[in-house]
């Protein structure tokens, strides 16, 4: 454990939730759910507003539909915006320190006991490190646009990540030196990393309900209850015995992506495409990023939930779409499509820099790179139109008379938008025709103050 508190972790508070209100202002102050729209999807971001009804990350949509009030914005996720938003933080982290560990586009590790030429070193006084966080959170607020943080700071990764979750949303915590213990035996076990729902009904019921608990019981018991590896990790972490370090280039292990589909699939030709689809996307992310992989991985979810992975590992790397294609469509078959599927998945793993096969092949026809493909929301509008007029709530637009805005709805042959951006008052809206050619689909606005 380090002597001082010199491990800093960031985490944006209900960040996607927070940047469609900073980007919408009819918006802010009012119930925001961010996630798929249909009526299978799941919610990824609740706003604060929306959490006081009891909407969640990993709930249905229609959940939270059920649980939130009318008036509540329910939209489809804008990943370029949360991106730009997410560059510009971990921009400023990286003035801190040059060791910087991104987890997510929201959430970062930082490591401010490093010093370069350009990082001479900080103050790892309790006092110092608790300015540290206070001028980095008023930082990340104006360059964001109002986008908030919490900030954790500690002696390990563990404390630092536990200090950022005790005082949200905004909230800043330095776990001093020596006070781990108690700051983390009284907290429930399951604010503990790798402690979900499976692992947390074993361990209620042997008794243990907090971090305090966990510590009493023996390396031994924990190992017979969870296995070598996780119990011996769970009797670590419960005496706050944390020694990962701070790494700045997290290896990547898989590239996929997967679809969940409005009504259950059954139909091989249909998935047979919708794995096609997959398989182009994979491709193409894998050609840009110059990896291959030798392992290809089907996920399948049936329609009673029941989820299950198939995998092949082929004998030589490949970053061809037609041929991830191939193998999962044979992973299909083996696997069946009984009763129905309700998600299906591409993936390949086993990543490396060395790609092998026909790379000038004359049939290999360019697929378009699409930004964040795996994560970009599925749109299947009310009215059959043209797949670049398919509408999607939240979506950015521009119209040619109005200016810019955003969807609000659609339906019925028609798409209703509201006209406001970040630096405009709540603006009007309007009902247009869904096909309307003076309305396209825009990039996300600019938060920043025109200088």
């Amino acid at each position: 454990m380090r002597r001082e508190a010199s491990i800093l972790h960031l985490d944006l508070d209900a960040f996607f939730a927070a940047v469609e209100q900073r980007d919408k202002p009819s918006l802010r102050g009012r119930p925001v759910v961010v996630g798929g729209v249909g009526g299978r999807g799941v919610v990824a971001t609740a706003s604060y507003e929306a959490r006081a009804f009891g909407a969640r990350s990993a709930m249905s949509t229609a959940e939270a539909r059920r649980r939130c009030p009318a008036g509540t914005a329910f939209l489809g996720g804008r990943f370029a915006a949360y991106r730009a938003t997410s560059d510009v933080v971990m921009a400023l982290l990286r003035e801190l320190s040059p060791l910087v560990e991104p987890a997510s586009l929201d959430e970062a590790y930082v490591d401010l006991a490093v010093t370069s030429p350009a990082h001479p070193g900080h103050d790892l006084s309790v006092e110092g490190v608790t300015e540290i966080g206070r001028s980095l959170k008023a930082r990340i607020a104006e360059a964001t646009g109002g986008v908030t943080g919490s900030v954790g700071i500690g002696t390990s990764k563990l404390m630092a990540k536990i200090g950022s979750d005790l005082d949200k949303p905004n909230g800043l915590v330095v776990v001093p030196p020596g006070s781990e213990l108690d700051v983390l035996h009284p907290l429930p076990v399951t604010r503990l990393g790798g402690v979900g729902p499976a692992t947390a009904e074993r361990l209620h019921q042997v008794g243990v309900k907090t971090v305090a608990d966990l510590a009493s019981k023996s390396l031994t018991d924990l190992v017979a209850l969870a296995g070598r590896a996780h119990g011996a990790g769970l009797y670590a972490l419960a005496r706050a015995d944390d020694e990962r370090a701070v790494v700045p280039d997290r290896e990547v292990k898989s590239v996929s992506h997967e679809e969940t589909f409005e009504r259950d699939l059954t139909d091989l030709d249909v998935l047979g495409r919708e794995i096609d689809s997959m398989a182009a996307r994979v491709g193409t992310r894998l050609r840009a990023a110059a990896y291959s992989g030798r392992t290809v991985t089907l996920k399948l979810r049936r329609y009673d939930f029941t989820t299950l992975t198939r995998s092949q590992t082929l004998p030589q790397p490949t970053d061809d779409a037609r041929q991830i294609a191939a193998t999962a469509r044979r992973l299909l078959a083996d696997a069946g499509t009984g009763g129905g599927l309700r998600l299906l998945g591409v993936g390949v793993s086993g990543l490396s820099v060395y790609a092998q096969g026909d790379l000038f092949s004359e049939d290999d026809q360019p697929v378009p790179a699409e930004t964040a493909a795996d994560e970009e929301p599925s749109a299947t509008p009310e009215v059959e139109l043209p797949v670049e007029r398919r509408w999607w709530p939240g979506q950015d637009v521009r119209h040619d008379e109005f200016g810019a805005g955003w969807v609000w709805g659609r339906g019925l042959g028609r798409v209703t938008v509201r006209f406001e951006g970040p630096l405009t008052a709540p603006g009007p809206v309007r009902t247009l025709s869904a096909d309307d050619p003076l309305l396209q689909p825009a990039d996300p606005p600019d938060w920043r103050t025109p200088s």
